[in-house]
């Protein structure tokens, strides 16, 4: 073999090596809007020597057991299914924050909805364990009407996944619904949904979707856990700087062009990525779905236990001064 030919060799075996070397890490994700920046993880995971292996759940709550059992390591969730997760004694930590709001409340359009009032003897959809049912819960609280899945109160509450909400308040089943984003969106532009409100004015405030962190990866592989985080927090970055490149990744790549750019305007009109959130966030939310009996949780767990922000904070500073 010629020195050339050596030299060849040896380059592409230590290119095999490098590609091998890479830490494979599991996650859990949603098929939402404000869930693309999570997503987008994948493509710049070999810049942090790592490979993510997304799995897409239908709804938050799908994916604890899936931890339990040791298939994932990181996930996208609502709050409020990282809570009832960790009541559920799910070995996770809430490690970030990464997009605020994404839940509007949609009344079919003819059903002479107007107010919360209005949804005095209508049927309300929702997706349960979600951050949806607590702000709608929240919501009618306020309004003073009582609700249950049965009938006989304020409000008939009916169950279902998020994917099946749409296609019910089409079909006349249900007069309102509590909706994520684009759903939300497109419900409205296809004609059949108009806007009740952007339940935002309770406690909660806009609601925060966390990432969370499994405990072993926390502490036994402490350099993949910075690593994941720094992709994170660039990947995020990349969706709030570049808009036109997030909403391309998220229509074309997410939603293989099943949503217009209408929809997709309208759904991060009502979100925004971020990386942040807090304990006293964590525990507000803690404290409603304690409240509302969201979560059947016997023992909510409490914010300050594992709410573990330490990672973003030394990616965040890390990536201040170009490091990877």
């Amino acid at each position: 073999m010629t020195p050339k030919r050596y030299l060849l060799a040896g380059a592409l075996t230590l290119a095999a090596l490098s590609a091998s070397a890479a830490d494979l890490v599991h996650l859990g994700n949603l098929k939402f809007a404000h869930y693309g920046a999570v997503s987008y993880m994948k493509e710049l995971a070999p810049k942090y020597n790592l490979k993510i292996d997304e799995r897409v759940f239908a709804k938050g709550i799908d994916i604890i057991p899936a931890i339990v059992a040791g298939e994932i390591d990181i996930a996208a969730s609502a709050a409020d299914g990282a809570i009832a997760g960790r009541a559920a004694g799910a070995p996770i930590y809430v490690v970030a924050g990464f997009s605020k709001g994404g839940v509007r409340f949609v009344s079919r359009k003819g059903a002479g909805i107007q107010t919360l009032a209005d949804l005095k003897g209508k049927k309300v959809g929702v997706a349960r364990g979600g951050t949806q049912e607590m702000l709608l819960l929240a919501e009618l609280a306020k309004a003073g009407l009582s609700w249950s899945d049965k009938p006989g109160k304020d409000v008939l509450v009916l169950y279902m996944p998020y994917a099946d909400l749409n296609q019910a308040m089409l079909a006349g089943s249900i007069d309102a619904m509590s909706q994520s984003e684009p759903q939300a969106a497109q419900a409205i532009n296809k004609g059949f949904g108009v806007e009740l409100l952007k339940p935002y004015d309770t406690p909660i405030g806009e609601p925060v979707r966390t990432l969370v962190m499994t405990e072993k990866m926390y502490k036994e592989k402490p350099d993949v856990a910075l690593r994941v985080m720094k992709l994170f927090v660039e990947a995020t970055r990349t969706f709030i700087d570049k808009p036109q490149l997030a909403e391309q990744y998220v229509r074309q790549t997410m939603f293989k062009n099943q949503i217009s750019a209408e929809d997709y305007k309208d759904a991060m009109g009502n979100a925004r990525f971020s990386y942040s959130t807090s304990v006293k966030e964590i525990q507000t939310n803690t404290d409603m779905m304690k409240r509302y009996g969201v979560g059947k949780m016997t023992q909510p767990p409490k914010a300050a236990d594992w709410v573990k922000l330490d990672l973003l904070q030394k990616a965040e500073g890390a990536l201040k001064t170009g490091s990877n």
